[in-house]
């Protein structure tokens, strides 16, 4: 059973500790899905990039026609205090909206009162002994929805599509599952996005690909700008994977994480190579420069 006793949730108006933590059965976040989430971090007793999610958080409430409680300036202060009655200077929130309770049934305009969760938390995507030597990675048989269907961009309490991905990977005795889209080039991992390397130069799938545009995933390549590194989206397919000197994957929760293996085979440099711990190295004093305190 997982523990939530190391856990602090705002919701209702104060915090409360995990295990205490409650949401109606028909807040229809949990009925339909209908809501958004962030994921943030927190790094050396400040919170890593907390205008850009918020920013992110404000378009994908306007997407979903929400209207944030308070507005934005509230959800910041939901958060900072969220993260100081966590007490810990490492760590990861979980920011939600949902469409609040309604009746049983899709519409949401029985909904009245939007619901804000906020909830502070260790977390752990990977094995840690492979967070150096590098995951396993498969293709999933699951394809990314398209973004006239589900947009990535809007980072909604529907993710049962990565769910399946990353339950297929676990079956298949993997760490970690690649979505292709619909015509069959890469979109991302089950949880984060994929980076490439070859012969120094990095690349990484393009949004219109299915591709979210993730914070970290964007503080990656401004550093890659800074470090020199030559850097480019564009679209990929499998065999970008198969013929790559270095793969890796970013995500708030996991950070960068190498990949050792692709269905089966094995990354030419597997582990960290030298482009990808150049970038983790530099994504220390990235992530020191970019917090907001609390």
């Amino acid at each position: 059973m997982t523990d939530q006793r190391d856990s602090k949730v705002w919701v209702e108006g104060h915090v409360v500790d995990g295990h205490k933590a409650r949401i109606s059965v028909f807040d229809h976040g949990l009925l339909y899905g209908d809501g958004l989430f962030e994921g943030i971090r927190i790094h050396g007793g400040g919170i890593f990039r907390l205008p850009d999610h918020l920013r992110r958080f404000a378009a994908g409430a306007k997407a979903l026609g929400l209207t944030l409680p308070g507005g934005l300036e509230k959800v910041e202060s939901i958060v900072l205090e969220t993260a100081r009655a966590y007490q810990k200077e490492e760590g990861y929130i979980r920011l939600l909206a949902t469409r609040g309770c309604g009746e049983l049934g899709v519409d949401p305009t029985t909904c009245e009162s939007p619901q804000l969760i906020c909830i502070a938390k260790s977390v752990s995507l990977y094995p840690v002994e492979k967070l150096e030597s590098g995951i396993e990675l498969i293709t999933s048989s699951f394809r990314r929805p398209s973004l006239d269907a589900l947009d990535p961009a809007i980072k909604s309490l529907n993710y049962l599509n990565n769910v399946l991905a990353k339950r297929e990977a676990r079956l298949r005795g993997a760490d970690e599952a690649l979505l292709l889209n619909s015509a069959g080039m890469v979109a991302e991992a089950s949880v984060a996005n994929l980076f490439v390397v070859h012969a120094g130069h990095l690349s990484t799938p393009n949004v219109t690909d299915g591709a979210l545009p993730g914070i970290t995933r964007w503080s990656i390549a401004t550093l890659a700008t800074e470090l020199g590194i030559p850097f480019g989206e564009r679209s990929l397919g499998r065999q970008d994977l198969f013929s790559a000197d270095e793969v890796f994957l970013t995500g708030t929760g996991a950070g960068i994480v190498p990949v050792a293996s692709f269905d089966g085979a094995e990354i030419g440099l597997p582990g960290r190579g030298p482009v990808t711990r150049r970038l983790s190295e530099g994504f220390s004093r990235f992530m020191g420069q970019n917090l907001t305190p609390f």
